[in-house]
């Protein structure tokens, strides 16, 4: 709970918002006024209140703890726009994730209560992808779930909607980021040219398929490093770089030791729709700056997902060139880092100096 303004950021942020009456404030806090006993969302057309009459709290729940009822005018007790928003694309994902075929976008639409063109633009804020791109994404997830315990491709490809096995190969195959059958046997077929070295953050694994670089691993020892690409590809092709490969491991190794000059090789990037997204986001972060969960969270328009934010950046399999160790918690401490909090401090000490 804050009074008036003061040095704390929050309360200057938060001050600026109720001034500019800022919607996209509301769902981050109220503010409650003691003269009249009511809390208000941000964005709230009632009259400006004597800032010593007002207090912060960070949820409709503390507020009426503190005492405080509900305002009738702005009902922030009440799912506002962007909460149906919310609650209209939750709904289509349900939708889509539980049809034998892809519904059509005027279905999505009438079930979300929006029109065809209004529909498309506000799933496509929320996402970061279109109402198909989704479906397609979600399909191949599900292909990927069962391939290791079907009894043929085929079978798998037909039994999660695929029509044909070309149609696959148009949508799906590049979210495996190999062929259906190599993911159903662990990798069998793929090649995966790999390296290990020292940097100054201890041991580096790099390794790439021939459409980029898949991994670049930190840790304490070689060991540990090529297990945990093992255990990700048990059935690969794993064999050490070639001439051109070392030339790709040098540069990654540049970029460990002086993290934001760049990566100007090819990612072959694998993951979830949210957390290509969170990794892009990442991606975004200027060099020398940081981010907390929470910004990343408002950045890809879904300011609740702080948790599914952090677990985005746990997987990260990509260290530095994809910069999670840019995000730091809320309060600007160092939070966990995959590869240990001690290297995340050190890189960005590095990017600071720079």
């Amino acid at each position: 709970m804050s009074q008036v303004p003061g040095p704390d950021p929050e309360d200057v942020e938060r001050w600026a918002a109720l001034a500019a009456r800022d919607a996209r404030a509301d769902g981050r806090f109220v503010y409650a006024v003691r003269t009249t006993g009511v809390y208000c969302r941000p964005s709230c057309a009632s009259r400006a209140a004597r800032p010593e009459n007002v207090t912060f709290h960070g949820t409709c729940a503390e507020a009426e703890a503190a005492g405080f009822r509900p305002c009738r005018r702005c009902r922030p007790d009440e799912p506002g726009l962007a909460g149906r928003r919310a609650d209209s694309v939750a709904r289509a994902c349900r939708l889509i994730e539980a049809a034998e075929t892809m519904p059509s976008l005027a279905e999505l639409a009438r079930a979300a209560g929006l029109s065809a063109y209004h529909f498309h633009r506000v799933f496509k804020a929320a996402t970061g992808v279109t109402p198909k791109a989704y479906a397609a994404a979600h399909r191949a997830a599900v292909l990927a779930a069962r391939l290791p315990g079907a009894a043929s491709v085929t079978e798998a490809l037909y039994e999660v909607g695929y029509g044909a096995a070309s149609r696959f190969y148009e949508e799906g195959a590049p979210r495996l980021g190999m062929a259906p059958a190599a993911y159903r046997t662990g990798g069998a077929g793929l090649r995966i040219r790999f390296g290990i070295g020292d940097c100054s953050l201890g041991a580096i694994l790099v390794a790439a398929t021939d459409q980029g670089v898949c991994a670049i691993l930190l840790g304490d020892t070689p060991d540990a490093l090529v297990r945990d690409m093992q255990d990700r590809f048990p059935a690969a092709a794993i064999e050490g770089g070639d001439p051109i490969f070392e030339t790709w491991m040098a540069q990654v190794i540049g970029l460990v030791e002086a993290p934001g000059g760049g990566l100007d090789l090819p990612l072959d990037i694998r993951g979830t729709a949210f957390q290509q997204r969170v990794w892009e986001a990442l991606r975004r972060i200027p060099v020398g700056s940081t981010a907390s969960y929470a910004e990343i969270a408002r950045a890809i328009g879904l300011p609740a997902a702080t948790r599914a934010v952090a677990q985005a950046c746990g997987a990260n399999p990509i260290a530095v060139a994809i910069p999670c160790h840019r995000v730091v918690r809320s309060d600007g401490a160092l939070s966990g880092y995959r590869w240990g909090v001690a290297r995340k401090r050190d890189l960005l000490a590095r990017e600071a100096e720079r």
